[in-house]
């Protein structure tokens, strides 16, 4: 005998719901494949008379085509389920195709074929994860996914805890909220060292680390001044001496330094801050260490570049980001701590999701450990990529992307009509369009209008990213997360660039005769 429960009857045919199908239950799965049938389609179709990586056309055009074919969004009696097709055919035509080799603008990837098949998988049994009764598989799910990528960072998987976030944003959110909340010692031999509540609390990262360390140190309330931007090297990296005098000073004037967010690539240059040189002179303020490795955590899937996250393991939590060097669909964020008891500010309790005695019995959720409620199953498709390609399968991709960054900087550098800014790191290439007139804010218009001219025609998507805020600071880029890119790829965006570079100054040029004639 045994201490289940019987299950209830099933109800009969006339008690069955009978409004529009469901994706679940008896049925579920067989509408849901004629749907997706008729998504898939669309989607071939919608490429097809995008015709590019982008739909050719000004904002005001693409506004116009969307509107007409949505119509009414709510009207009184709806349209049924005809409207799926049609409106997702116009969604692929006005949509990004990220695996388009001329897309090559931000630090988003192409997902895999087996990652989006797994995400519709938890999309249709709409898993959340906020409490055991919810997903079970997935509560059990999170934890070995978590495990295996703190030991790929370092850490010890016995001691350390994590959960899968949105992304990148949330993960650095976390592990200031966290560094903010901690109990932590003086600063040894300093009478007047930062402790809790010795002083404003600061936070130290480099000039171009991503824009979310002084968002979300506003919104923890901490004010964007708490965040002491750090000179960079020639690279793009904190530089370890101006590390050491912003502390210094900002303890000086009875500030606590209170966390150092080093970058382990950068959103612009893919620069990896030095954590070797760092982690010592944060430790030596009493400060903690928090590692946005969002874009470069996925180099510790490859022998040949994992070196390049040197001594991240004596970090105190770091945020990584799959849908970047890891080929998911948005979003698959994790956040890693070294310790478990960091997580000891998000404790909760609620008798609805996680009762004591459920806990106890071995019902967990990992509640206490977001900043959500409900979370959606996206630890699914990260645990089914990781054991279909597992960790070499994964570094073969990011080395082929670097590879292709590496040979961009090199076609680049070789044209009379481009500049490289720096050599790459990781994936990201930038550089500029040298104009004939080549004065700061000359360049400056040709190269934003040439990339607003390559978005126009819908030839490529190319990013941009300003250096000093001044003029004469546009800059273009290259980020290559397409696996599937190949030199000749390459070779043929920069040509792209180019003419439309030679296309923006004639056209200004032109511009210009006209204006003396009037």
């Amino acid at each position: 005998m045994t201490d289940t429960v019987e299950r209830a009857a099933r109800p009969t045919t006339s008690e069955r719901y009978s409004g529009p199908p469901l994706a679940g239950g008896p049925g579920g799965p067989a509408e849901l494949r004629r749907l997706i049938d008729i998504v898939l389609t669309s989607l071939v179709d919608g490429a097809a008379a995008r015709g590019g990586p982008l739909p050719a056309g000004d904002p005001s055009e693409l506004k116009r085509e969307v509107l007409s074919s949505l119509g009414e969004v709510l009207p009184e009696e709806g349209a049924g389920p005809d409207v799926l097709g049609p409106l997702a055919r116009m969604f692929a035509w006005g949509a990004s195709d990220l695996a388009d080799p001329a897309w090559s603008a931000h630090l988003l990837c192409p997902p895999l074929a087996l990652s989006v098949a797994a995400d519709v998988a938890a999309t249709a049994l709409n898993a959340d994860l906020a409490s055991w009764d919810q997903t079970p598989a997935g509560i059990v799910l999170e934890g070995e996914v978590i495990a295996a990528l703190a030991e790929l960072v370092g850490f010890d998987p016995a001691t350390a805890a994590g959960v899968v976030t949105s992304g990148g944003t949330e993960s650095n959110f976390m592990g200031l909220l966290l560094a903010r909340d901690a109990v932590r010692p003086r600063h040894p031999g300093a009478a007047d060292a930062p402790g809790p509540g010795g002083g404003r609390p600061r936070i130290f990262a480099s000039r171009v680390a991503h824009v979310s360390v002084r968002r979300n140190a506003a919104l923890l309330g901490l004010g964007t001044s708490a965040v002491v931007p750090v000179d960079v090297d020639e690279n793009y990296r904190m530089d370890p001496r101006a590390l050491h005098a912003a502390m210094e000073r900002a303890a000086a004037a009875g500030d606590a330094p209170l966390l150092v967010v080093a970058t382990a690539g950068t959103t612009d240059f893919g620069s990896i801050d030095p954590l070797r040189e760092i982690v010592p002179i944060a430790r030596a303020w009493g400060a903690s260490v928090h590692v946005d490795a969002a874009y470069g955590g996925g180099v510790l899937f490859s022998d040949r570049l994992s070196g390049l996250l040197d001594h991240i393991e004596a970090v105190d939590s770091v945020s990584l980001d799959l849908h970047k060097f890891g080929w998911q669909p948005v979003g698959a964020g994790v956040f890693l701590a070294r310790r478990a008891e960091t997580f000891d500010p998000l404790a909760v309790r609620a008798a609805y999701l996680n009762p004591e005695d459920d806990e106890e019995a071995g019902y967990t959720s990992n509640l206490g450990r977001s900043l959500l409620t409900t979370r959606r199953g996206d630890v699914f498709k990260i645990a089914v990529t990781l054991r279909a390609l597992g960790r070499s399968g994964l570094g073969a991709l990011v080395d082929t992307c670097c590879e292709r960054a590496r040979y961009a900087a090199d076609r680049v550098r070789a044209e009379p009509r481009l500049e490289l800014v720096a050599e790459p790191t990781l994936s990201t290439v930038v550089f500029r369009y040298r104009p004939a007139q080549d004065d700061p804010v000359s360049s400056d218009r040709i190269n934003a209008g040439l990339r607003r001219r390559l978005l126009r025609g819908g030839t490529a998507v190319i990013g941009r990213t300003d250096l000093t805020g001044e003029a004469g600071g546009i800059r273009l880029k290259f980020t290559t997360l397409n696996p599937r890119t190949t030199e000749a790829d390459v070779r043929g965006l920069i040509a792209s660039v180019i003419a439309a570079g030679v296309a923006e100054e004639e056209a200004r040029c032109a511009n210009a005769t006209d204006n003396r004639s009037n």
